[in-house]
């Protein structure tokens, strides 16, 4: 259970990118120094906790799959999708997120070797279907759809695989570094990499201080608690549960912005509650498999 919230937790601070990020580009920043600053920040408050903590050492060996991570998951995955979330909307770009389970699936298979039971098939498919009923139908309280493009389009299927391998580098280093060690690493070298995307712009206070509280928030506060529970959980279930960032970010995009979806995406937000409990109620072999593991 405790795993269960934890990842639960995660998912609710991931729901409030989209919040962020609208907020700061109606401040003039662009999508890609909105993902540079996030990863800088982040940085910042994981380098604080792992100094406090003596958690700053690596293992020489490990460095190029620590940088890899920063250049998969910082610099492609932290930018893509704030190019979604402006080209598509905050809603939808929740949702292309959400591919990532059935990635999630396939990766843990080959990569973890974890076992595709019946309930973990399930889950993925109805995920999956919840996904693609939501993307049918986003539009505007004023009646007017939400015009998709190819980029942005492109952008939130990039983001939601390159999300997927936060799981599978999570469970393959989890056991060996502590959460805090690990973006210490990353998130500069993703962020560096943004570097030559990006034209800088003078911030507004208001536009530092949404940029702090994102990274405060959705850096280091969501991938804190997210990694604590995977650590009890196997990849492919936590990554089902997490399926409720994209309900807290259409939730979040209807009150504030006037983003909605048609009937069909309701039934779909439904299919995706119905996966996560699922998961809940199959909870006692996901530890099993967790503490084999570890």
């Amino acid at each position: 259970m405790a795993g269960f919230l934890y990842v639960l937790a995660a998912a609710f601070m991931w729901g409030v990118i989209g919040v962020f990020t609208k907020f700061v580009l109606a401040e003039g920043v662009s999508a890609l120094e909105i993902a540079f600053w996030r990863a800088m920040f982040g940085w910042v408050f994981f380098m604080i906790h792992a100094t406090v903590a003596g958690q700053l050492k690596a293992q020489r060996k490990d460095l190029p799959a620590l940088l890899g991570f920063g250049v998969i998951c910082v610099t492609l995955f932290y930018g893509a999708y704030q190019i979604a979330i402006r080209d598509v909307g905050m809603a939808m770009a929740a949702v292309l997120l959400y591919t990532a389970p059935a990635w999630v699936a396939l990766l843990s298979k080959l990569v973890l070797k974890e076992e595709m039971t019946v309930v973990k098939a399930a889950c993925v498919a109805m995920t999956i279907l919840g996904v693609a009923c939501i993307s049918l139908g986003p539009k505007l309280m004023s009646g007017a759809a939400i015009q998709l493009n190819l980029f942005g389009l492109a952008a939130g299927l990039l983001s939601g695989f390159t999300y997927a391998l936060y799981y599978i580098f999570g469970k393959k280093f989890l056991y060996r570094y502590p959460t805090p060690t690990i973006f210490v690493y990353a998130l500069p070298f993703g962020a560096i990499l943004l570097l030559p995307f990006i034209d800088f712009v003078h911030k507004s206070p208001t536009a530092w201080l949404l940029m702090i509280g994102m990274a405060l928030v959705t850096s280091y506060g969501a991938f804190s608690v997210y990694y604590a529970g995977l650590k009890r959980l196997d990849a492919t279930h936590a990554s089902v549960i997490a399926t409720f960032e994209p309900l807290v970010a259409a939730v979040l995009a209807y009150l504030l912005f006037g983003e909605q979806f048609s009937l069909l995406g309701y039934a779909g937000s439904s299919l995706i509650i119905a996966a996560v409990l699922l998961v809940v109620l199959s909870g006692s072999r996901p530890r099993k498999t967790a503490q084999s593991g570890a």
